[in-house]
């Protein structure tokens, strides 16, 4: 029989990359997280790490060990799930994970909504992106996230997490107002509109985003390099920027949190002209009455007219 925790050290291993990053966020040292997992070593019978440069990897044996850690966990929530199911009232904690413009628009509603149906549940939210936000669910560091996913840019979907939809969020050209003649509503198509704004000054989300690699990709599609001159990842900046004329944008209506938009908004060409906004939690999870009642609360909130 193997050792439990050292299973979940091993799994760990494989979701935060290096012993150092297991110490961290386990709260151990390293020499202790690399000697529980030379134990493991010693009951398995075959090595589970090799060395690569100064970092290690699993073994192929190591895999198969994680997968099966995996199982176990996941049927260990289950349980949990069930037991927490099986109480007339709901309490614990619910980490949730949600990226800006969610946690500015719809997390505070959801909240008001879980504070009235359920008092004694307690909420932790972090603002992070889903490029970062997801990997922490797998690794246990969240319970639930609110995630985006781009036109033609689906995101990896692993087995273990379940997705659920919240709603799709328009995507429009933002421009500064007054609108001029270069992108007013006479012109030919949204096509044109992207394409007059060719050798203005941009501002997009840093590279490596799934939403930097959309409009980058919207760009070019529309026959132009876009001239990015501002980088960062919070669209109230964004918004600024375009509403002091110092860059045109794309942004999403969950930005407007229901005020009236005080710049120009432009459609993008078909099938471009919204984003996905979704909710994910680890399979083992999805049944737990916490999750349950979060997604219903966020679902609520997503559906609530603008205002």
């Amino acid at each position: 029989m193997f050792d439990l925790h050292r299973l979940r050290l091993l799994r760990e291993l494989k979701h935060r990359g290096t012993l150092a990053a297991v110490a961290t966020a386990l709260s151990y040292s390293p020499s202790s997280v690399s000697q529980q997992l030379s134990q493991l070593e010693t009951e398995v019978g075959v090595p589970l790490l090799e060395p690569i440069g100064r970092r290690v990897r699993l073994t192929p044996q190591a895999e198969i060990l994680v997968a099966h850690t995996e199982a176990v966990l996941a049927r260990l929530e289950r349980a949990e799930a069930d037991i927490a199911t099986s109480l007339s009232g709901l309490t614990g904690t619910l980490r949730i994970a949600s990226f800006q413009t969610a946690a500015l628009a719809l997390v505070p509603t959801a909240l008001t909504l879980l504070r009235e149906e359920h008092p004694a549940l307690r909420v932790h939210v972090t603002q992070a992106e889903p490029e970062a936000a997801l990997p922490a669910l797998l690794a246990r560091d969240f319970d639930l996230v609110v995630a985006e996913e781009y036109p033609g840019d689906p995101g990896p979907r692993p087995a273990e997490l379940h997705q659920e939809d919240l709603r799709q969020d328009p995507l429009r050209l933002a421009l500064p107002a007054p609108p001029d003649e270069a992108a007013s509503p006479h012109m030919s198509g949204a096509r044109s509109a992207l394409l007059a704004c060719a050798e203005r000054p941009w501002v997009m989300e840093p590279h490596g985003s799934a939403a930097r690699r959309w409009a980058t990709t919207l760009c070019r599609t529309a026959g132009f390099e876009p001239d990015v001159r501002f980088e960062s990842t919070d669209l109230l900046l964004h918004l600024r920027l375009v509403e002091q004329g110092h860059a045109v944008a794309l942004l999403p209506d969950l930005v407007w949190g229901g005020r009236r938009p005080a710049v120009r908004l432009v459609p993008l060409p078909r099938g471009q002209r919204a984003r996905r906004l979704f909710t994910a939690v680890r399979a083992g999870r999805s049944t737990h009455p916490a999750v349950l009642a979060c997604r219903q609360a966020l679902r609520q909130a997503a559906d609530m007219p603008a205002g």
